[in-house]
């Protein structure tokens, strides 16, 4: 059975069902720019205007008399790496701009529209100024460039477009999502995205995965009814490698049209990307056996074969027997070390370049360091990473590695219980006073003779081995110690930046 297109190959990062939001514009006055992000094609209603003139379903600005060109600024529902962008001037046959062009941001989703305004908000260009023609619908594809939080579509001078789509890559950060506990690694929230289906004649295969339980039939998939042998299947891509928990199937809406049966299969393709179908014909194992399906329901299968759902997968497939309509897929589960892994670099390596640094700072606080790391990307894998963060500090003279260590506290010292330095000091809890008096005696000792804190990998190792280790670096002379304290610190970063990629 061949695939079928999966509508548009990429996701709408805009979208409104997302959370896309048109937070600020230049100017609205014949159409609001809310309707940028209208999830249904625009209309054309003859005879209708409104006290400012001829209504038209989309965003207009007035006819400009004085230089300058006009602008609106949205927040995306997902941040990701844009990889093209629909502008749509449908009905707009000669108030259309005659170009357009569009910036991207990467923000905190809270950002005052006045910041990410101001002078010193660092925009990227990601499309330069496009002929528009009227009355058309026009996709652009998008140079390569970092993951963004916000756009900025430009128009050249004024004028009105229909809808705006901005297409790619998701990729919000999975770490803050895992921090509320179980993840539906299929959600678009996610990053989850419908990578082929056999049919969606009544209703797109992406609907599976949106936010919520569906509104109607038609915020559904739905395939047309089949009069032959066979029966119709969606292959998600889940946001990471993940053991799966728990699988649930909604029929909400559908009533005379649901599926009789389903089957859910798993397959690990982690070679297969954003986009791409795993192979048909590869390593699929069940879920979910074939299942009767009720209507209007939501149907939940949390007793998955122990052997299948203990393997890490990349893909699940839903069939449905033969033929019908899946209002939404939910697939839970806990991201593998492996997934983590391959998300964590995938999100390191489209940061924008000061983000990436700011997050590698977290792992060692010299600027030459993590300015030399985040120059080095892309990574091919976590090994490459490491690799990488190796030679970059080898690279580097006693100055940077003395300004890595300032930012250390003290071992035994009381520090933020979330904190690095906390979690790698943890064997040191309960020890007995004498022993942290003799720890901050010793610290101060060290810190007199050589002039900087006393640094060691402290991951695994209780109070009194690391005074042990301390009193015996206290014997070293003052060049040797110096190297010995940065490769402790070479291997501190090492952790961290495996933690850096995970929850």
């Amino acid at each position: 059975m061949s695939a079928e297109a999966v509508g548009e190959p990429l996701a709408d990062l805009a979208a409104k069902r997302l959370g896309g939001m048109v937070l600020a514009a230049s100017d609205e006055f014949f159409a609001p720019k809310e309707r940028l992000l209208e999830p249904s094609a625009p209309v054309f209603v003859a005879g209708r205007y409104t006290d400012r003139g001829k209504w038209m379903d989309g965003w207009e600005t007035r006819r400009r008399r004085e230089p300058g060109n006009d602008w609106a600024l949205v927040r995306l529902g997902l941040p990701g790496v844009v990889r093209a962008v629909r502008v749509d001037t449908t009905h707009f046959r000669g108030n259309h701009p005659a170009a357009c062009s569009l910036a991207g941001i990467a923000a905190d989703a809270a950002a005052s529209v006045d910041s990410l305004l101001g002078n010193d908000a660092a925009w990227v260009e990601l499309l330069p100024p496009y002929p528009l023609e009227p009355d058309a619908e026009h996709r652009i594809a998008v140079e390569p460039a970092p993951r963004v939080t916000h756009v900025r579509l430009w128009i050249f001078p004024d004028g009105g477009v229909a809808r705006l789509r901005v297409l790619g890559e998701p990729m919000p950060d999975l770490r803050r999502l895992a921090g509320r506990g179980s993840l539906d690694l299929a959600a678009a929230a996610t990053g989850g995205e419908v990578v082929a289906c056999s049919d969606m004649a009544f209703g797109s295969s992406r609907n599976l995965l949106l936010p919520g339980d569906a509104v109607d039939m038609g915020d559904g998939w739905e395939t047309r009814r089949r009069r032959g042998p066979g029966h119709d299947w969606a292959v998600v891509r889940l946001a990471a490698e993940a053991t799966i928990d728990r699988v649930e199937v909604g029929t909400t809406h559908y009533k005379g049209n649901f599926p009789d049966r389903c089957s859910v299969e798993a397959c690990a393709q982690p070679d297969a990307g954003s986009g791409q179908a795993p192979e048909r014909d590869g390593d699929w194992w069940p879920l979910v056996p074939e299942t009767r399906l009720g209507p209007h329901r939501q149907h939940v299968f949390t007793d998955l074969a122990a052997e299948a759902a203990a393997r890490p997968a990349t893909h699940v497939r839903l069939s449905i027997y033969p033929d019908g309509g899946i209002s939404r897929l939910r697939v839970v589960g806990g991201v593998s070390d492996a997934g983590w892994d391959r998300w964590g670099v995938r999100w390191l390596n489209a940061l924008p370049s000061e983000q990436a640094e700011t997050e590698l700072l977290a792992c060692c606080a010299s600027r030459e360091w993590a300015s030399g790391v985040a120059a080095a990307r892309p990574f091919a894998d976590a090994g490459a990473l490491a690799a990488s963060a190796d030679a970059v500090w080898e690279s580097l003279g006693p100055d940077d590695w003395l300004e890595a260590f300032a930012a250390h506290p003290r071992i035994g010292d009381r520090v933020d219980g979330s904190s690095p330095s906390a979690r790698e000091q943890a064997g040191i809890g309960g020890a007995a006073d004498g022993l942290l008096e003799a720890l901050a005696d010793d610290n101060r000792e060290y810190e007199r003779r050589f002039g900087h804190v006393f640094l060691i990998s402290a991951s695994g190792r209780g109070a009194d081995e690391l005074l042990a280790a301390l009193r015996e670096r206290l014997g070293n002379d003052p060049e040797a110690e110096l190297r010995v304290a940065a490769d402790e610190q070479r291997k501190i970063t090492g952790l961290r930046l495996r933690g850096l990629l995970r929850a």
